[in-house]
């Protein structure tokens, strides 16, 4: 990965910019949400010494009978088929142990009340409310209170279906003297509806179910009537808040008034309503704990919600929850109705809200624009940055590749060494390392040159002391050593001289030219003249037919097969044989030389490529030594080509192989070549 992505992808980390203004964002909401709701608070305490003040006619305090309004009559016929909306709400009045004993649900219309009394009972015993074994049967007595005078009925059934009710009490001020209604039942127990007059509705209502079976007798004394009531739904409407709605509860959660409605536009009125982009973000991204209960939202008889029983226990609560709306959200506030250190009731208030989602929404605009503003900034820097720094890196490294020469001289300078940052120290660096690697190849250059040079005024010297000394008598014994001095000399002249030749021979081949050629046909003619020279050995000739294109000099490659094959003849029987092969492949051409003889020492096949390093033997006298710069020379040409050369005994163990791995020469523009 290049430098410039590494320092963009370090960039990323700027996103922690627009993240901390989101937590920003997040906790001033917060902030806003606490300051609306005291807000709502407040106005719901005001609210409620409101109506405390002006007498508003508060429920009482304890258990009560809750009576469901009706849009059409209900037909009395014991089955409860037109109570199934209601069942859900029917109170149980049973003891704890058994809440399921006794079900009472009562309602009205315009004209009537009904109640529906629901008894679970699996064992019963029947009497009519007029026979004398009632007092052993299963009965229902209700009391109906009004004015302060109180009726009670006897409700009992010896079958199924339709019975009157027995009045007890002298004086039942207004109260009907008979009730009529339907007995049914099942096989859990029985149901009794009736009805009476709305004109003659109760205040308050008693019920004592007894149980004829000794399965636990149920009274209820004196319980009030609550309904909805227009008139303190009107007394709210006066001091609620506007766009609010405002219920007032029961302290069994029954709804008694209601004013106002959670209507977004009538919200949005006084303020821009929000785009449904803003309500998005404000309700999966400002604010997604929205965790109010969302019974509240709808319009039942009976509120059953965690908000309610907190304000019920005299604390007052607060929830959010999400709106009808997308991207709305609803507070709701709930406070404890109290009259004279008594909690009587609860008031919940509810307000959609619009202007969270509008704050918010200008809020992340502007944050989105900051964070990308900055966040274009600091690529758009740290981009230059990086690229200026690449250029720099690339000046570093163009220099320093241009400090070595074609023929291993260290020229030129590193760039950069001026400057007064890391990369002028590192470039400093590199420049002591070069400056120090030069010094140390130009001794390593011309140390065989001044060693030459050196050895020559000695050598002659000796020489000539030599010459000299054969001129007098010496003994026949002395002569000998003479002899062997002399040949010293001689080999210390022919050392000397190749190693001058060395020289040479490397500053030849690292400034040799290059040109395209075909090795097939290069290596083809030098076998062809290799034959009469190393006969009577046989040599065979393996080259492919189509050419073998290659960019180097011609010249060295057959300099370096010459040594191979001369090399292999010295150690080839006459009887033996010498293979030349030519392979290109994948990773370059592959050139060999393989002859019948003798194994390579295992020590020396490491060492037979470096200068000066032979396995043939000493030389006889008047014969020129051999040095063993043959195979360096085939070294120095397998590098000049971007190769390398090899050597290892054959599989069968019947002579030797070498091999050189030739890729070709570095091509030189012509610009280059020119301006050189």
């Amino acid at each position: 990965m290049s430098l410039r992505r590494k320092l963009l992808l370090v960039a990323l980390a700027m996103l922690a910019l627009p993240w901390a203004g989101w937590q920003f964002l997040r906790q001033m909401e917060v902030l806003l949400r606490q300051g609306q709701e005291q807000t709502l608070i407040a106005s719901g305490k005001a609210l409620t010494r409101s109506l405390t003040a002006i007498n508003a006619e508060l429920p009482p305090p304890g258990d009560a009978v809750y009576v469901h309004e009706l849009d059409a009559p209900l037909q009395i016929d014991g089955y409860a088929d037109d109570w199934i909306g209601l069942r859900a709400y029917s109170q149980n009045l049973g003891p704890a142990q058994d809440a399921q004993k006794l079900k009472l649900t009562v309602a009205e219309d315009a004209a009537w009340m009904y109640l529906l009394i629901e008894v679970r009972d699996t064992t019963r015993r029947r009497a009519d409310a007029r026979d004398v074994a009632v007092a052993q049967a299963d009965r229902i007595e209700l009391g109906l209170d009004r004015g302060g005078a109180e009726r009670r009925y006897l409700i009992a059934s010896a079958a199924p279906g339709s019975f009157d009710a027995l009045a007890r009490g002298a004086d039942g001020a207004g109260l009907p003297v008979t009730l009529g209604g339907e007995w049914q039942e099942d096989a859990a127990g029985y149901r009794v509806e009736l009805r009476l007059p709305r004109a003659q509705r109760p205040e308050r209502l008693s019920l004592h179910l007894l149980d004829a079976g000794g399965n636990g007798d149920v009274t209820l004394d004196r319980m009030p009537l609550l309904a909805y009531s227009d008139s303190l739904a009107a007394e709210l409407a006066q001091f609620a808040p506007e766009s609010t709605r405002a219920r007032l509860l029961s302290s069994e959660g029954w709804l008694l008034a209601e004013s106002g409605g959670l209507d977004t536009a009538a919200a949005a009125s006084s303020a821009q309503e929000p785009s449904a982009l803003a309500r998005w973000s404000y309700r999966w991204l400002i604010a997604p704990a929205l965790q109010g209960s969302a019974t509240l939202a709808e319009r039942k008889p009976r509120v059953d919600a965690p908000e309610l029983w907190q304000a019920l226990s005299g604390v007052p609560a607060t929830s959010w929850r999400a709106g009808s709306g997308q991207g709305d959200v609803v507070l709701v506030a709930a406070l404890p109705l109290q009259l004279r250190g008594e909690t009587r009731g609860a008031l919940v208030l509810e307000q959609v809200n619009t202007a969270l989602p509008l704050l918010t929404d200008a809020a992340l605009q502007r944050l989105a624009l900051i964070s990308v503003a900055a966040l274009l900034l600091a690529g758009g820097v740290l981009f230059v940055f990086a690229t200026w720094l690449s250029v720099r890196i690339r000046r570093l490294r163009d220099g320093a590749e241009r400090a070595l020469a074609a023929d291993g001289r260290i020229q030129g300078r590193v760039p950069l060494t001026d400057t007064r940052d890391e990369l002028g120290d590192l470039a400093r660096s590199f420049q002591q390392l070069l400056d120090a690697v030069g010094a140390y190849t130009d001794y390593l250059r011309t140390l065989a040159s001044k060693l030459s040079h050196e050895l020559h005024t000695p050598l002659a010297i000796v020489k000539s002391s030599l010459d000299n000394l054969e001129h007098h008598p010496i003994s026949s014994d002395a002569r000998a050593y003479v002899l062997r001095a002399r040949d010293g000399v001689d080999r210390l002249t022919n050392i000397v001289r190749a190693m001058s030749e060395s020289s040479r021979m490397e500053r030849a081949i690292a400034s040799a030219d290059a040109e395209d050629f075909d090795l097939a046909e290069v290596v083809r003619g030098c076998a062809e003249a290799y034959r009469p020279l190393v006969a009577p050995r046989r040599i065979d000739c393996e080259v492919p037919v189509q050419p073998v294109p290659m960019h180097g000099a011609p010249e060295l490659i057959a300099q370096a097969l010459d040594k191979l094959v001369d090399n292999a003849r010295s150690f080839t029987p006459e009887h033996g044989w010498i293979r030349i092969a030519l392979e290109a492949g994948s990773d370059g051409i592959v050139l060999r030389v393989a002859n019948f003889g003798p194994e390579l020492p295992l020590a020396m096949q490491g060492r037979l490529f470096d200068s000066l390093v032979s396995l043939r033997e000493g030389a006889s006298r008047g014969e020129a030594p051999h040095l063993g710069l043959g195979l360096y020379v085939v070294r120095l040409v397998a590098e000049r080509h971007g190769g390398s050369a090899a050597a290892h005994n054959l599989a069968g163990g019947d002579g030797v192989e070498f091999s050189l791995r030739l890729r070709g020469m570095p091509r030189v523009a012509a610009a280059a070549r020119g301006g050189s």
